[in-house]
């Protein structure tokens, strides 16, 4: 079943990106996207009183732990934060593939920090999945001038960052309940939002946007939250199944959903999307998509522990 969750994350994933995209785009062409974080932690701090009904004992936890999952909170935002600012000023598929340097750094970290050892059939699953989903989308005319370093250090940024949070929430989730520790995860995330809003040049970006389109900024950015919260909680709850690190190696293929969605939105939506649809195009990421395929089958037929 744990393949079950780690999909939803990556399906879900991609459907937000295109969202974050459009919501980039549409109202934040102009806006510093930190902005855009604060209705993030909105959602998480809604959240917190109907975890607490339904689970008391989120308030019981010591204060080690719960100052920690504050930290990978506080860590998920941030690591969000880099990751809009990329999207900014690129295309949807163009900044999904870097999402596969989370696998690397989640291999390295859960090493380090939880000793998880996967098998070397998982390992060649998990390559398989990385390098299909860089080929995904790799610009069939490669320039070295094409190379923009400031997209790349932001990826690495929001990709370590969001590794280093999911192996931290893993380490104490294993000794405490999963909702004790999302609740705890979510006030950091609120305590991030609360610290944009304490910058003046935010707050006033956020009070200009919210006064000029407040239903169609709250509701797209609602939706898109949960949809973006539904798999985030899908891979949080897989990583207690298995090794992390191959959760993590599934969630690359939301760089296959992200493609395959962009595909549909530029037939069905022009205006909405801008895939390249030439048969050079579609064959590479057929390939791609296949090599993913293969990966899944390998972690599928071989996981369940490690070595």
């Amino acid at each position: 079943m744990w393949l079950l969750y780690a999909f939803s994350g990556p399906l879900l994933w991609a459907i937000s990106t295109h969202i974050d995209k459009f919501l980039v785009d549409k109202y934040f062409r102009h806006s510093d996207t930190a902005v855009l974080m604060v209705f993030t932690a909105f959602l998480g701090v809604f959240a917190l009183p109907v975890i607490w009904l339904f689970e008391p004992s989120v308030l019981a936890l010591p204060w080690l732990a719960t100052g920690v999952m504050t930290v990978s909170g506080i860590l998920y935002m941030a690591a969000m934060l880099f990751y809009l600012r990329a999207i900014q000023s690129e295309e949807a598929s163009v900044v999904a593939p870097l999402f596969q340097a989370n696998t690397l750094f989640t291999f390295a970290l859960g090493l380090i920090l939880l000793h998880e050892m996967p098998r070397w059939t998982q390992l060649l699953g998990a390559g398989l999945i990385v390098i299909g989903a860089v080929g995904l989308s790799l610009d069939r005319k490669l320039h070295l001038g094409k190379f923009k370093p400031r997209l790349v250090l932001l990826m690495c940024a929001a990709t370590f960052v969001l590794a280093l949070s999911s192996v931290v929430f893993k380490v104490f989730a294993i000794h405490d309940e999963f909702w004790s520790t999302t609740f705890w995860t979510f006030v950091g995330e609120g305590v991030f939002g609360v610290a944009i809003l304490a910058v003046p040049k935010y707050r006033k970006q956020f009070v200009h946007l919210f006064r000029k389109n407040p239903g169609a900024v709250m509701g797209v950015n609602a939706a898109n939250e949960l949809i973006n919260l539904g798999g985030g909680l899908g891979v949080r709850f897989a990583s207690l199944l298995a090794p992390v690190a191959l959760v993590s190696a599934i969630s690359a293929t939301s760089t296959f959903f992200v493609f395959l969605f962009g595909v549909l939105l530029t037939v069905f939506f022009p205006r909405l999307g801008r895939e390249d649809l030439s048969t050079r195009n579609l064959v590479q990421k057929a390939v791609g998509g296949l090599l993913i395929m293969a990966g899944v089958v390998l972690i599928e037929a071989y996981g369940g522990g490690a070595s």
